[in-house]
């Protein structure tokens, strides 16, 4: 049976990550292993991680949340690796549906559709996102972390989370994967639910748009043959052509063609 480790960063989250660690249990999945890399949480989350003896956790200092990742990353020992935040949830049968779509060896990345739930669990909204398309992925993020599995040949080749990014390094980690050549697939499953609550790291202040307009603006220019200046010029030359995008992905998602038809 296929190994699978889940990494889950965490940093004072005891209010939900014992949810995040059941949803992981009750896969039905025997081979699997759970590293939590904790940064030193001062509420109640190490109560909770000592009642489950099957984790692997560290609590001590770290640089952040990409920081808890990478070395999440590098003690992984499973042949598939999944990235679980502390306030998210896996839905019923993910591994299982993660492993048949990846014992294809053309495929390297999976990712599936997901439900937003408020603090208290409640689904507030069920999103089906886009297919796989690496020219995107410079201007949207439209992969969900929380339905992200991959093969372990990806760390093996040295790509990590780049902690010089604080809101995009998601984004600007699957456009890494993207443009060293590996397959990224989107599969139309339900795997996961993203919890929004108000600690939650991608509300969308005045900063956090800013900061993710300007990581943005380094992706792009990192990952295409087109180089934008950075200043108010290049960044309103990058805005102006995610606007095309976002057109293009809203006409997509109503008509049920392109970017969201069948694949």
């Amino acid at each position: 049976m296929i190994k699978i480790s889940i990494v889950t960063p965490s940093f004072n989250q005891g209010k939900f990550i014992e949810d995040a660690i059941e949803s992981v249990l009750i896969q039905d999945y025997a081979n699997f292993e759970h590293i939590i890399i904790d940064g030193c949480s001062t509420d109640n989350t190490i109560e909770v991680l000592k009642k489950y003896p099957h984790l692997i956790w560290v609590s001590e200092k770290d640089e952040g949340q990409s920081d808890a990742l990478n070395k999440g990353f590098k003690k992984a020992t499973g042949n598939i690796i999944g990235w679980l935040n502390s306030d998210d949830m896996y839905l019923p049968n993910t591994f299982k549906n993660v492993v048949h779509e990846l014992t294809d060896m053309h495929v390297d990345a999976v990712y599936g559709n997901y439900k937003f739930i408020d603090s208290n669990g409640k689904i507030t909204r069920e999103l089906v996102t886009q297919n796989s398309k690496k020219w995107m992925s410079v201007f949207y993020c439209f992969i969900p972390s929380t339905t992200f599995f991959f093969k372990r040949k990806i760390i093996d080749q040295g790509i990590f989370i780049d902690k010089s990014f604080h809101i995009a390094m998601d984004k600007e980690f699957f456009s890494h994967i993207y443009n060293l050549g590996f397959k990224i697939k989107k599969v139309n499953s339900f795997f996961a639910h993203f919890r929004w609550h108000d600690n939650n790291k991608s509300i969308d202040t005045n900063e956090v748009k800013e900061t993710r307009l300007l990581e943005g603006l380094e992706i792009f220019n990192r990952y295409t043959s087109f180089k934008l200046p950075k200043n108010k010029f290049g960044l309103s030359v990058y805005i102006f052509f995610m606007n095309i995008c976002g057109v293009y992905r809203t006409i997509s998602r109503f008509l049920k063609i392109g970017l969201y038809g069948k694949q």
